[in-house]
């Protein structure tokens, strides 16, 4: 067997060749993320803050020097990068800030790097017209986090980090990444210390699945609805708990700025979020690891989520349900296991076109949950209905999701245009079907 390695994504050169004794077996290039919760003591605890702080005085230094560039100079003079800002700040490292040899170079030269993307992101705005903010200034205790590169490697249960030395992780495992480690990313959330393995690792190119394709449709209530008829419960993470999240929010803001209790209630909130965080990401990444694996094709749909959270009622359970982070995991998960991801365009009717006849409504309202056909007298879920639409985007015109046909009398019923698969539905809160 020869096994040949490209630096590159190597799904365009899928080539299997087969004879009597060799083969040609393709690998794919791609990069990971294991993430791990730390257990740091107390001097590696003081250790990461004072990076987390360089790399947020970097930051902002690199900021203000920006927009004093802009003002006071002309031409391209009014313009630097990551490396220009870099070269003088290690001039100026000497003098102004000797307190920053204490920690690695890394934080503060990545942290220009942020700040050099969060600028090309926000010159990318201006010209396609999107709404991308200019850069602001980082705060103290919030979103502290730097990265790190050289060194690193684990030793058991310990990771060594530069300039840090070993630390503990909470989580054991016999083998903690695959591949080469190219950085680290520490972050803390809730007063909790957490790193992002970043590996670059080969990975065999996927077989296509066999299987069937279905159509996804994702609500609030229920948080996906399939085409086969199987259904997904929404954890409702946010929902569930939000009246204790008031009473944490209105705690906080009767204590005194800059008291213990201020920072303790701060905390405590903090947590909250963070459990609301840990419980939206686990069911996400159960739902789209058990579609990526199990259906050959996925449709979604193409939703206007900031449209959508403009309607005040709802926009709390839209945030909840995180849709864009549903369809973000699919598009990688699919790649990885073989299977092909469709988005219908977001002008397609999948809410109000009958999945039996093709018959579109001119209005269809939030409140009804039923869908009935004026023209074939269908009745049937709404959900299901979008779903059944949806999978038909990736199939010839005249088949439905299971592949029968849809131009049939229009008298037949439902019941004889499609055959639902008879599964048992999801109920029973976040978890998920195995993905073994």
């Amino acid at each position: 067997m020869i096994i040949y390695r490209s630096k590159i994504t190597v799904r365009d050169l899928n080539v299997l060749i087969s004879s009597s004794q060799y083969y040609i077996l393709t690998l794919m290039l791609v990069h990971k993320a294991y993430r791990y919760e730390l257990d740091p003591n107390n001097q590696q605890r003081t250790s990461l803050l004072q990076h987390a702080g360089i790399a947020r005085f970097t930051y902002n230094w690199g900021l203000d020097q920006r927009i004093k560039l802009h003002k006071n100079n002309q031409g391209n003079d009014r313009f630097t990068d990551p490396m220009k800002q870099h070269k003088l700040l290690n001039r100026l490292k000497k003098t102004q800030f000797p307190w920053m040899y204490e920690c690695s170079k890394c934080a503060p030269q990545e942290s220009l790097r942020d700040l050099g993307r969060a600028f090309k992101n926000f010159r990318r705005g201006l010209k396609e017209g999107k709404k991308i903010g200019f850069p602001r200034f980082k705060s103290k205790g919030m979103h502290d986090s730097f990265r790190l590169y050289g060194i690193i490697r684990f030793e058991g249960r310990n990771l060594q980090l530069p300039r840090i030395g070993k630390i503990r992780i909470k989580e054991r495992r016999r083998i903690y990444y695959k591949g080469r480690i190219l950085s680290v990313t520490v972050r803390r959330r809730a007063n909790r210390w957490f790193v992002s393995v970043n590996v670059e690792e080969d990975i065999a190119d996927p077989k296509p699945i066999v299987s069937y394709a279905v159509g996804v449709d994702l609500g609030i209530k229920t948080l996906a609805t399939l085409s086969d008829g199987i259904t997904f419960v929404n954890p409702c993470a946010l929902g569930s708990q939000i009246k204790k999240l008031r009473k944490l929010s209105k705690s906080l803001s009767r204590k005194k700025k800059g008291s213990r209790n201020r920072e303790k209630a701060k905390l405590r909130l903090a947590r909250m979020h963070l459990k609301f965080f840990n419980v939206r990401q686990d069911t996400l990444h159960k739902l789209t690891t058990y579609l990526a694996k199990s259906h050959s094709k996925i449709v979604i749909e193409n939703l206007g989520v900031s449209g959508m959270m403009k309607n005040r009622r709802l926009a709390r359970a839209i945030s909840d349900v995180a849709m864009y982070e549903f369809r973000r995991q699919l598009e990688y998960k699919c790649q990885w296991y073989g299977s092909k991801l469709h988005v219908a365009k977001r002008t397609f009717p999948s809410s109000k076109r009958c999945s039996s006849c093709g018959h579109k409504k001119k209005e269809l309202s939030l409140s009804e949950r039923e869908y009935e056909c004026e023209e074939c007298g269908l009745k049937i879920d709404r959900d299901l209905n979008a779903a059944l639409n949806l999978v038909t985007v990736s199939l010839p015109e005249t088949l439905n999701a299971r592949g029968e046909d849809v131009r049939r009398s229009k008298s037949s019923g439902f019941a004889m245009q499609i055959s639902v698969k008879q599964e048992p539905k999801w109920t029973d809160g976040p978890s998920c079907p195995s993905s073994s």
